[in-house]
């Protein structure tokens, strides 16, 4: 014990004297963290402003009031204290009330970003200056004024923990010290002796002092794939990065090394159409998948694979097919690809939506599976692999396979280029194996998708299904454990990868406050202002539960005939797939049943339900979630379901309440939805009733814990997810392939 104390006592003060060191060195590191976080969310905030902004000056007429409207909205923004636009000579534009007259604008022609601090006696402010530019030049400096003073708070709280943590290492320490000194010298003199006669090194292959020569290959590999692993580890830390597309393409440029990435759809981000009046317009096409992925193929500059459909694609191709978008700002390209009328009919509209959708989707539809569309659908599978194989210039491009489209996609791609990591996202849901067992080319088409280096769902359920379905039908090792199946000498990782939208939404930026939303809406369909709206966007499908929402609100109006006259409903239906019978039929009976409840329960110019059975762009749908009181998401089967994510993202007045299915995928991530069985129509009649007399109290507590979520879970993570997964399996298969051959190099020199 006294050989004990010889060690504590000393070890005691040089903890003490470690932590007055360096307490003010993490004080000053806590700062310097804090202003870097603080410049990277100001340029985040110019990079999304710039655009927005070049609209509203472009203008002079009125444009300080909307600049002003404007940066109102950007400083609900956590810690923001003031916001201003510096032109290019140097002078204050436009400027929040809040602006300090401390801040000056910096010198004209400073095309760099900057940023400094300003001590006042009220606490310190952050000061950004970022260039932002239009589509006619540089716009001038977007300032960005940070109030900081919560790092004065943070900082004492930093010192006080930091010290309670010495002293609690201290005393740690030296209780650990007295028990083991004494047998600490035997272990130290053991491990010597091991050392000297080379057992550890034999053990170890990372020592390399000593190491026999014909093993220094191999250690050296394995220290290098020591090192990669520890990079992605720290690459991989998901709360401590800013995710948006500079966030992707830093994972390109980081973990991937600048990789090529490739996307495949059935459906084109954009699509050129010609007019009676025969002018070519851009169109967007109302789908979940383009609204998740076309700004991750824009930060990425990548190649769009698609269907070209639309009836002026071919003229605005060049000669490989290829067109640039967006068309404002191109910033990749799609390679279009022609299919005959039969083929579509086969391969589209037979097998993909007569049978597979139907197969997946629990919504009481039968499938129908015919032999000539399975032949279709090869087809197109295989021209489709030929393109991706034609479009990669290297031999292990990443591929983003989408949907259920191309089941057969990823096999045919692996056995033209073998080295490809190949993606596989099936954005619909996975069915049982029960379900699953009807399909007639079920080993086919659970062979196309374990060509796959990884295989993504929305949900762990969807996962949980598809092991149990190749368990069922495959000769495959399933390992639950580590989430993956070896199948025909290769595996695949099967991961959960629930997927979002991009934050802050574009359309977002150009929308007007809630209150002249609320007001233009009433107006353009004849409401009082004192009418509460609810609103449901779809596409017109039956796994939609649209019949199952409007009888719903029958029942509400039945139950509470008070709402009669001061609720009325938005429908905003997408025409889909209207040459199947099904959708025909459910085309009339949507119809049918609106005019029903209509006739019923209107009176004069007020109807209960208001029936557009038309496409809407991004920018209407969302004047009309944040015109509405109430978004109703009643999905018989869905795999995520966007809408209610993007009903979320639009009100950011934290108002407004969302009625979620519990049957989609995004039910198991919005809890502070009212989460209904859409076939209960009496609980969710009961449901509606609570949302359209929910407090605004209880409304700003449940939309803000779900716009945290929407925001830090977005689709920048999601696709980020899938990269750096991606990157993990390739930094592993090329160490593995190294260390290998190191090794094989060794037993020959042997």
């Amino acid at each position: 014990m006294p050989l004990s104390l010889r060690f504590v006592v000393p070890l005691a003060l040089a903890l003490a004297a470690i932590a007055y060191a360096v307490v003010p060195l993490v004080d000053r590191l806590t700062f310097q963290w804090f202003v870097r976080d603080l410049d990277a969310r100001g340029a985040l905030i110019a990079q999304t402003a710039q655009e927005p902004l070049s609209e509203l000056v472009r203008d002079p007429r009125g444009a300080k009031q909307r600049v002003q409207r404007y940066f109102e909205r950007i400083m609900q923004g956590e810690r923001i204290f003031a916001i201003g636009l510096c032109d290019r000579t140097g002078h204050l534009a436009f400027a929040s009330p809040t602006w300090p007259q401390t801040v000056r604008c910096p010198p004209p022609g400073d095309k760099e970003a900057r940023s400094w601090v300003l001590q006042l006696k009220d606490g310190p402010l952050h000061v950004s200056a970022n260039p932002v530019a239009g589509d006619s030049g540089p716009l001038g400096s977007l300032m960005i004024v940070h109030d900081m003073s919560f790092v004065e708070r943070r900082s004492a709280d930093t010192k006080k923990y930091v010290l309670w943590l010495f002293a609690g290492i201290a005393a740690v320490v030296a209780l650990i010290t007295m028990v083991i000194a004494e047998i600490s010298w035997r272990g130290w003199v053991a491990g010597l002796k091991a050392l000297m006669s080379g057992e550890t090194l034999l053990r170890s292959p990372l020592g390399l002092a000593g190491t026999a020569p014909e093993l220094r290959p191999i250690a050296r590999d394995l220290q290098a794939l020591v090192r990669d692993l520890e990079a992605e580890r720290a690459g991989r830390d998901e709360s401590q990065t800013t995710w948006g597309p500079e966030a992707l393409r830093r994972i390109l440029r980081q973990d991937l090394k600048g990789d090529e990435v490739l996307i495949v759809s059935n459906r084109e981000p954009y699509v050129h159409v010609k007019r009676k009046d025969n002018v070519i317009e851009i169109q967007r096409p109302a789908s979940g998948l383009v609204t998740a992925l076309e700004p991750i193929v824009r930060a990425c500059s990548g190649t769009w694979i698609a269907h070209g459909a639309g009836s002026a694609d071919r003229e605005t191709v060049d000669k490989n097919d290829h067109v640039m978008v967006p068309p404002e700002r191109p910033a990749y390209r799609i390679r279009r690809v022609w299919l005959s009328p039969e083929e579509e009919q086969g391969y589209y509209y037979g097998f993909a939506n007569e049978g597979l959708w139907p197969l997946c989707h629990i919504a009481h539809t039968r499938p129908v599976f015919r032999a000539p569309d399975w032949e279709y659908y090869q087809a197109v599978n295989r021209r489709f692999a030929e393109i991706v194989a034609d479009e990669a210039h290297t031999e292990d491009p990443i591929i983003l396979v989408q949907d259920y489209h191309f089941a057969l996609l990823p096999r045919m791609v692996r056995e033209r280029l073998p080295r490809a990591t190949i993606i596989t996202f099936w954005h619909i849901p996975w069915p049982n194996p029960e379900a699953f067992g009807i399909l007639p080319w079920r080993e086919e088409i659970l062979d196309g998708l374990l060509g796959s280096s990884i295989l993504g769902f929305h949900t762990q359920f969807h996962c949980n299904n598809f092991f149990d379905t190749v368990d069922r039908f495959l000769e495959a090792r399933v390992d639950r454990e580590t989430f993956s199946i070896s199948y025909g000498g290769d595996t695949t990782e099967v991961r959960r990868y629930p997927i979002s939208i991009e934050w802050p939404p574009a359309a977002l930026q150009v929308q007007p406050p809630v209150a002249e939303c609320r007001k233009r809406v009433r107006e353009r369909f004849g409401l009082a202002p004192e009418v509460k709206l609810g609103v449901g966007v779809d596409r017109l499908d039956y796994t939609k539960g649209i019949l199952e929402r409007f009888s719903a609100i029958e029942r509400l109006f039945e139950l509470e005939p008070r709402w009669i006259g001061k609720f009325a409903f938005i429908q905003v239906a997408a025409p889909s797939r209207s040459s199947i019978d099904e959708y025909q039929n459910l085309d009339a009976d949507v119809r049918a049943l609106a005019a029903r409840i209509n006739e019923r329960f209107g009176k004069g110019d007020y109807q209960p339900i208001i029936l557009r059975i038309e496409h809407h762009d991004a920018a209407q749908v969302y004047e009309l979630y944040r015109a509405s009181e109430v978004c109703i998401v009643s999905s018989l089967h869905d795999g995520m379901n966007l809408v209610a994510k993007e009903f979320v993202a639009a009100r950011d007045d934290e108002q407004g309440v969302l009625i979620l299915s519990q049957f989609t995928g995004a039910a198991r991530e919005l809890a502070e939805s009212l989460i209904v069985n859409p076939y209960d129509f009496e609980q969710s009649a009961a449901a509606l009733h609570l949302a359209l007399t929910m407090s605004p109290e209880e409304q700003r507590a449940r939309m803000r814990s779900m716009r945290n979520l929407v925001q830090e879970f977005n689709v920048f993570r999601w696709a980020g997810r899938m990269l750096l997964d991606a990157a993990r399996m390739r930094h592993r298969t090329r160490m593995l392939a190294r260390t290998r051959a190191a090794r094989r190099k060794a037993d020959a020199a042997a």
